[in-house]
């Protein structure tokens, strides 16, 4: 791959002629967009570059952890964790990679689009971390970039590739849609569907945390992203204000529990979900409440209280 963008940089932009119905016979202009970002500045080798990772031996964004410890102040904080955990450059002659901050956010300044492929059913983008901590948290390290530039379009859109399934002959059956529609199949399909959220609640312990772990990633997409106030509204309801439903997942794991009624508040707290706030008032007495039964702390009512 290294070579292969090497060489498109050294190719001349040409003119071919347009043949569809509209435009038969017009010059069309073929942009070469490697040549012109090699052209920008910097040596052969950085400026042809076009893959990122972390640096060898390590792995990982870090913006995932950053949610779950709550170490963040806006979405922008994680855009430039991405960014900084990403910025070295690999290929030929860059054995063991080179850091290259500056070709990175070359790149991410004139990027308007992000393709994530989905090669599972049985994980998508709602259903583990990793997932908004780099698609999500990329998309805001391209957007707060585009906006320093100046540029007249800052948002970045995210197209995704479901690639699993069966392929027929000569054809694929991959999917393409966008994130925000994705996100809003999967919190219906899982987290918000009712015989999702029993099934998950008869598992005892483990059912409850992987509910936990989908609010911290509601969370995460919600700050990279952005989620419909719908996911939380109904997600307070089907699990917090449900008090049979809260009473089963609180008994079968009590700090998971919390974790879901914590990242709720949270997410409100960020500006991230509006919601009623009635509801709010209720989820900090429940959440208070869920804490003293983590600490064993034990509430006497005094008479007439």
């Amino acid at each position: 791959l290294d070579d292969f963008f090497e060489r498109l940089a050294t190719l001349e932009e040409e003119e071919e002629e347009e043949d569809d119905d509209d435009h038969q016979g017009t010059p069309m202009m073929i942009r070469n967009f490697i040549k012109e970002h090699a052209n920008r500045g910097g040596d052969e080798g950085a400026a042809t570059s076009r893959l990122f990772s972390n640096p060898a031996g390590d792995y990982g964004s870090l913006v995932n952890d950053r949610v779950v410890g709550g170490d963040w102040e806006d979405a922008n904080d994680l855009g430039e964790t991405w960014a900084s955990r990403n910025s070295v450059a690999f290929g030929r002659g860059k054995q063991g990679g080179q850091k290259n901050a500056a070709a990175l956010d070359s790149l991410l300044e004139t990027t308007d689009l992000v393709v994530q492929e989905v090669d599972s059913v049985e994980y998508g983008l709602t259903d583990i971390q990793e997932y908004y901590a780099n698609t999500g948290a990329l998309k805001k390290a391209a957007e707060k970039r585009r906006t320093a530039a100046g540029k007249t379009k800052t948002k970045v859109s995210v197209s995704v590739v479901e690639s699993f399934g069966k392929k027929g002959k000569g054809s694929s059956s991959s999917q393409v849609k966008d994130l925000d529609e994705t996100l809003r199949l999967e919190y219906r399909a899982k987290l918000l569907n009712p015989k999702w959220a029993e099934s998950m609640a008869s598992q005892g312990s483990g059912g409850v945390y992987e509910i936990s772990q989908r609010m911290t990633a509601a969370l995460g997409w919600a700050a990279t992203n952005g989620v419909d106030d719908f996911v939380f509204d109904q997600a307070a309801e089907r699990y917090v204000q449900d008090k049979d439903m809260a009473a089963r997942l609180q008994k079968a794991n009590p700090e998971a529990f919390k974790n879901v009624v914590g990242r709720l508040l949270e997410t409100h707290a960020r500006g991230l979900w509006n919601a009623d706030p009635n509801l709010i008032d209720q989820l900090r007495d429940i959440y208070d409440d869920a804490d003293d039964i983590i600490e064993g702390v034990t509430v006497v009512q005094q008479p007439g209280d």
